[in-house]
C-alpha cells in the first residue's frame, strides 16, 4: 500500500492504496467518489475526465501515486455552496445529457475551456470537447448546453 495528501474537491484527502491502481480507481474505490465513470480504460472515451491541477486529464491513464500534493476536481466538485455550476444546469435544462454516462467527463472538460477561454467560439467548443464520446446526444446539444453556459456567466 501506499499513502498519499491530495486536496479533491477543494478539501484535503489522504488515502492509502495498492500502488498500481488508477487514479480513475482510487477516486471511485477508495474515496467513493463515483462521479467519474469508467469507461473504455484505454483513453480513448473522455468517461473518465478529471481536472488534474485545472488541467483536463484522462483519469484511467494516471497513476494514483502520481497525483500526491496535487488538486483533483471530480463532477461532484463542479457545485458549489449546494448548488450546480452553470454548465450543469444548462446540460440538464436542454438535454444534452441524455444517458449521462459521458457527462462528467465533458462537464469538467467544458469547466477546463471556460477556465482558459472565457467566450470560446463554438469551433473552439468542438476541439476541446473532442475527446469526449457520447453515444445518445450527437453533440449539438452538448455544444449548445456549453454556449448557454457560457450566457449565464459560467467559468
Amino acid at each position: 500500500m501506499v499513502q498519499i495528501t491530495l486536496t479533491v474537491n477543494a478539501e484535503a484527502a489522504e488515502v492509502a492504496f495498492a500502488p498500481y491502481k488508477t487514479l480513475l480507481e482510487v477516486l471511485r474505490e477508495d474515496l467513493n467518489l463515483c462521479g467519474t465513470k469508467h469507461g473504455c480504460e484505454l483513453g480513448e472515451c473522455g468517461a473518465c475526465a478529471v481536472l488534474l491541477d485545472g488541467q483536463p486529464v484522462l483519469s484511467c491513464l494516471v497513476l494514483g501515486v502520481d497525483c500526491g500534493g496535487r488538486t483533483v476536481t471530480t463532477v461532484e466538485g463542479l457545485a458549489t455552496d449546494g448548488r450546480l455550476h452553470p454548465l450543469q444546469e444548462t446540460f440538464a435544462d436542454l438535454g444534452a445529457a441524455q444517458c449521462g454516462y459521458c457527462t462528467p467527463g465533458f462537464l469538467v472538460t467544458a469547466k477546463a475551456l471556460l477556465d482558459e477561454h472565457p467566450h470560446p467560439t463554438r469551433d473552439q467548443i468542438r476541439e476541446a470537447l473532442s475527446g469526449n464520446l457520447c453515444r445518445c446526444t450527437g453533440y449539438q446539444q452538448i455544444f449548445e448546453a456549453v454556449e448557454a453556459a457560457i450566457d449565464r456567466g459560467a467559468r
